[in-house]
């Protein structure tokens, strides 16, 4: 398996050895490409991108591992170790609202955060030890709960390597990388490993100086639908954070693109986790629980307006967030097979408790001056739902689900009148109908409810803790209505094919305000959009990836201020060309369009387009030895990464300036790595 990063060989690499066998299903993922999914997905949305198309791509950092998902966009608007911004659907997902993803079981987004709701920090994935990519669109799937009407992206982690690898480099910007994984035997079962050291300055003028430790310990016993594991995860990481500045700070020449207005932002984050995953399949049923236990801590420095609230100290806040995150996913699912067809019954239950203390302070070079307030939560649910899918005929199937979530929320904070408890609860159903196939082509008819969660604070405050004025309580758990018809192809031989149609309502946009640096819950909302998708194995090596989206995204109501949402992307593209020839060479490249998007409610100012492009050029050496040159920016475009309109004041300004606030796409840039398998 090729590393996703490629940097230069800085020691000694180990001897090569045999590759031990790896269980079957494994195997079947391994070496196949992007998996058809006709005849198995319940709508034109879901898919399965294998662990060769995975690595076949070209990422600056972990997080985009998820732009595999036709139409999302995963950036950055600050240091390179805070959680990225996540597109799709006609959101701006923020830190991940709406996107429910899972790596290995356990949830990712965390609630009511610090910083933003449903934060989805990936930095600690190691792509190398993703399986598979299953993702689905819509809330159209009763096993989905929380955060998750946009979308759904879960990363599988293998049992075992049908290599060990040792992966070493260097690249431009200070970037250096190493990385040792192996899955022995041990007893009856394997002994999973990963250590992985990064570093990474960035373009910047301030060196972001991340600097992460990463490692990953697994036993399993069995196979993938009948066995176990269990698993130890831990991450440390530190960094400066060079955050958006304002567009005419650029345009005078006060500030270059990569200069920094606070060179005292930035953060620190650890995450440790302990999971296991235990499964029985027979020809009658199959059972699936799995458990875990998450603790994470973020250190976050921010400073969005500068010097507009506090001339002499400067507006940085800290935004502290430590919690323990314990859950519980277990599911069953009877087999049912009769003359004409088949039926599948599956009942599940999932459980989840955080214990949260976060807050939000006034600092200065990351030394806390006051406190704006102090909390701590304790965030209980529970799920339940029960899930039908019946094949009825040779040309018609029917999924059918019903999901009931409970939420608890207890909030006890530094100011009493915002303590307090709340709870709130849902019943989502869900209801797809697929046709065909016909010549190797299935219809979608997809309807469903979903949801997600505000933050527990916001359902117990009654005084704002910064202005003291009263403030209104949210409702804890937000309902979204989908709607969607879809297709399905593989007539042309060599060629997979989805187009879907789509309406989405959301009874509460959540948006993220960016001179707050916090989300908060907004008008009714509603999304139409169109999604076409392809998979082109033009021959036995060359393969051809092209994926479109558009989504038009307004706010429901009449105001004064418009209708349109704010960072509400509406156009997204990506082609992408990866070379398999028989000899040792190999190459991919990767074009990708971010397209603009409205910065205000009225439409009078628009983000410009990003356009990216990747590539990577790869050599066999021999059997066990090859190196690999990935180039990221290629054209070297001058774009941003994200865009924001609020009002700042910089030093020297008499009065606060209301302005475009940009991220820039880093500037170009290579890495080069050599790997040894063994």
């Amino acid at each position: 398996m090729t590393p996703r990063y490629l940097p230069l060989l800085l020691a000694a690499l180990f001897s090569a050895g045999a590759a031990r066998a790896d269980d079957i299903f494994q195997r079947v993922l391994v070496d196949g490409s992007r998996l058809n999914q006709l005849g198995v997905a319940d709508s034109a949305n879901a898919g399965s991108v294998t662990q060769k198309q995975l690595d076949a791509r070209t990422s600056y950092r972990p997080g985009e591992l998820l732009e595999a998902v036709p139409g999302l966009i995963a950036s950055q608007h600050s240091g390179e170790g805070k959680a990225n911004q996540f597109y799709l659907r006609g959101f701006n997902l923020d830190h991940g609202t709406d996107l429910r993803t899972t790596v290995d079981e356990m949830p990712v987004n965390q609630r009511s955060h610090g910083h933003g709701q449903g934060w989805t920090d990936l930095n600690f994935l190691i792509p190398e030890l993703a399986m598979r990519l299953d993702y689905k669109k819509g809330p159209y799937s009763a096993a989905q709960g929380d955060f998750s009407s946009a979308g759904a992206a879960s990363v599988v982690y293998a049992n075992r390597l049908t290599q060990g690898i040792a992966s070493v480099g260097i690249g431009q910007n200070g970037f250096r990388r190493a990385l040792l994984a192996d899955s022995p035997d041990a007893g009856d079962g394997s002994l999973l490993y990963a250590l992985e050291a990064q570093h990474n300055d960035g373009p910047f003028t301030q060196p972001d100086r991340y600097h992460k430790l990463n490692g990953v310990l697994r036993y399993s016993e069995g196979y993938a639908n009948n066995g176990y594991n269990v698993t130890a995860m831990a991450y440390d990481a530190s960094w400066n954070a060079t955050d958006q500045i304002p567009l005419r700070a650029v345009q005078d020449g006060t500030l270059g693109r990569f200069d920094a207005i606070d060179p005292s932002d930035g953060g620190k984050a650890q995450r440790y986790s302990l999971s296991g995953t235990w499964r029985q399949t027979t020809d009658d049923v199959s059972s699936k629980v799995s458990a875990y236990v998450i603790a994470n801590r973020l250190a976050l420095f921010s400073n969005f307006t500068y010097a507009m609230e506090d001339p002499g100290n400067g507006d940085q806040f800290a935004q502290p967030d430590r919690r323990v995150t314990a859950g519980l996913d277990a599911s069953h699912t009877w087999h049912r097979h009769t003359e004409r067809g088949s039926s599948d019954t599956t009942i599940g239950l999932q459980l989840q408790n955080d214990n949260i203390h976060n807050g939000l302070y006034n600092t200065r070079q990351r030394q806390v001056l006051s406190a704006t307030r102090q909390d701590h939560i304790v965030e209980s649910s529970i799920g339940v739902y029960g899930e039908n899918s019946t094949r009825w005929s040779r040309w018609l199937r029917t999924v059918a689900g019903l999901r009931a979530d409970a939420y608890r929320f207890d909030v006890r904070s530094d100011r009493p009148a915002n303590s307090g408890t709340a709870s709130d609860h849902l019943l989502s159903p869900s209801l797809s109908v697929i046709a065909g196939p016909w010549r190797d082509t299935e219809a979608y008819v997809n309807l469903g409810n979903g949801f997600h969660s505000n933050d527990a604070r916001g359902t117990t405050i009654t005084v704002d803790p910064k202005t003291g004025e009263p403030a209104d309580k949210v409702t804890p758990l937000v309902r979204s209505r989908g709607l969607e018809l879809g297709l399905r192809s593989a007539a042309i031989a060599g060629l997979q094919t989805s187009l879907s149609l789509y309406r989405l309502d959301f009874d509460s946009e959540l948006l993220f305000i960016g001179d707050a640096g916090a989300t908060e819950a907004g008008r009714p909302s509603r999304r139409y959009g169109i999604e076409f998708s392809s998979y082109y194995k033009a021959a036995s090596w060359l393969a051809l990836d092209l994926d479109l989206a558009y989504a038009r995204a307004r706010s429901r109501g009449n105001d004064p201020a418009g209708d349109y949402i704010p960072g509400a992307i509406e156009g997204v593209a990506q082609l992408a060309l990866t070379v398999t020839p028989a000899g040792p060479w190999s190459g991919s490249l990767r074009l990708r369009y971010f397209g603009p998007r409205p910065l205000v409610e009225d439409n009078s100012v628009r983000s410009a387009a990003s356009v990216g492009l990747n590539g990577r050029l790869a050599y066999q050496i021999d059997k066990t030895l090859r190196v690999a040159l990935e180039g990221y920016n290629l054209a070297n475009r001058r774009d941003s990464a994200i865009d924001y309109y609020y009002a700042s004041r910089l030093p020297g300004e008499a009065q606060p300036v209301d302005d475009i606030h940009f991220h820039p796409v880093e500037s170009r840039s290579l890495r080069l790595t050599l790997v040894k398998n063994f």
